[in-house]
């Protein structure tokens, strides 16, 4: 992959909504996120759905349990053909390793290439104030790089982080260590919604994110593929 890669997330409720987007945006666009809701509404159906149009599939379901359940959920999600799964740093490094492995097990078993498995660090609908009530530090940025120690230890392929804490992460983990930013709000977009740690998609390159994942900002917009040509003018600029 040669520089920062646009990932669209397909926050909708139904297939046909999703085919839509992705008919819409292919192939200047190919990556795509399918997340917990429409992944819930649809099935693993909408993986070969989309995956026969040529999409690329960032599988945004942030697992979070026990090492052996994850390892079991992400041994079937390997069979999918997707390209990236999430889970949850705050697993642990156990479930952290087990996901990987059991993601590893399942692409083989159905002869597919070995999707990335990335490690949810803090949601960007979460800040400091929010991490105090829960009871942790209130220092996001120290909260984060913690986290993303243990997904590099654990053997994941990278992160999820807000580009708040991108130059951070990557400051002491280079090279092909991934981090993935939502919470991507071009500034000719309307308000961040329910994210509250947001950058612009050149704010968030020039902190060395390598995937940015935008939705609304595009999806909503009056003409998509515009809105997502412009994205990546962003990103490259």
């Amino acid at each position: 992959m040669k520089g920062p890669k646009l990932i669209v997330a397909l926050d909708v409720g139904t297939a046909a909504e999703a085919v839509n987007i992705c008919e819409g945006l292919l192939p200047e666009v190919d990556f795509f996120k399918v997340g917990l809701g429409l992944f819930c509404a649809e099935g693993p159906k909408i993986i070969k759905t989309l995956k026969d149009l040529g999409a690329l599939i960032f599988l945004d379901l942030k697992l979070h349990d026990i090492p052996v359940q994850v390892e079991q959920a992400t041994r079937v999600i390997g069979t999918y053909g997707v390209d990236m799964v999430t889970v949850h740093c705050l697993g642990g490094p156990a479930m952290m390793a087990a996901a990987k492995a059991g993601i590893d097990g399942g692409a083989k078993e159905a002869n597919h290439l070995t999707p990335m498995v990335v490690g949810v660090t803090i949601l960007t609908s979460l800040d400091a104030p929010d991490l105090e009530d829960m009871g942790v530090n209130g220092d996001v940025e120290r909260e984060v790089g913690i986290l993303a120690g243990l997904a590099k230890d654990a053997g994941l392929n990278g992160v999820v982080a807000s580009a708040r804490e991108t130059a951070v992460i990557r400051s002491e983990y280079a090279g092909d260590f991934i981090i993935v930013t939502p919470g991507i709000r071009p500034a000719w977009a309307p308000s961040s919604g329910d994210q509250k740690r947001v950058l612009t998609p050149s704010e968030a390159v020039a902190a060395g994110s390598t995937f940015l994942v935008v939705g609304r900002p595009i999806t909503a917009a009056p003409e998509p593929r515009a809105a997502a040509l412009r994205v990546v003018d962003e990103m490259n600029a």
